[in-house]
């Protein structure tokens, strides 16, 4: 959990220093910008269990509708009411605080990323923080790391981690993240035997 405060809390000094023009720029996340991915990482954590249920509902159970729900809701307001309502749920609640905030600080971290690679705005994530990340991901059912990795060996050069059996790929922890996240723009950084097959569950 205390992770998962500091990835917020840096996530909210990030975001404070974006321009109006960056905030409506282009994510990773397919046909969502900057503030569409803001107002997803904190669009759960005001809902109620009666609420969170009602938004399922709305959404007809599917995942991407659910997630456009809350996010439509939140995306129009200013920047740095944003911003304000980043700093305010630093703590994560409802349903971002499940398996001990591991929810929020998987979500936050790949999300930052999605926001500061069309950006080109790098940064470098305490290893603790990455590697506890990296982990999780493996087995998340929204991420499904280990399923994407299926058949490669995956080693971060830069932290103490693997995962996997088989043709190798390396490259930054960070990027083997975003790969696991499905995110075929980390592939660049990546390298070895196994990338094409990597880049093949993607």
């Amino acid at each position: 959990m205390e992770m998962a405060c500091d990835e917020r809390r840096d996530f909210a000094d990030f975001l404070a220093g974006l321009s109006a023009e960056q905030w409506n720029e282009r994510s990773l996340c397919h046909q969502w910008r900057v503030r569409d991915v803001v107002a997803h990482v904190i669009g759960y954590d005001e809902l109620s269990t009666t609420d969170l249920a009602a938004r399922f509902v709305r959404g007809g159970f599917l995942v991407n509708r659910i997630n456009a729900i809350g996010t439509a809701e939140l995306a129009a307001r200013p920047p740095e009411d944003l911003v304000r309502l980043v700093r305010e749920h630093s703590r994560p609640r409802g349903l971002t605080a499940g398996f001990g905030g591991m929810i929020a600080l998987v979500d936050g971290m790949v999300h930052q990323q999605d926001i500061r690679r069309p950006l080109n705005m790098p940064r470098v994530i305490p290893a603790e923080r990455l590697t506890a990340v990296l982990d999780f991901a493996r087995y998340v059912p929204l991420i499904r790391g280990a399923w994407r990795a299926r058949g490669v060996r995956l080693c971060a050069t830069d932290v103490e981690w693997s995962h996997g059996r088989g043709q190798e790929v390396s490259g930054p922890g960070e990027a083997l993240l975003m790969a696991m996240a499905g995110r075929s723009d980390a592939l660049r950084e990546l390298d070895g035997p196994g990338k094409d097959r990597l880049a093949h569950h993607i």
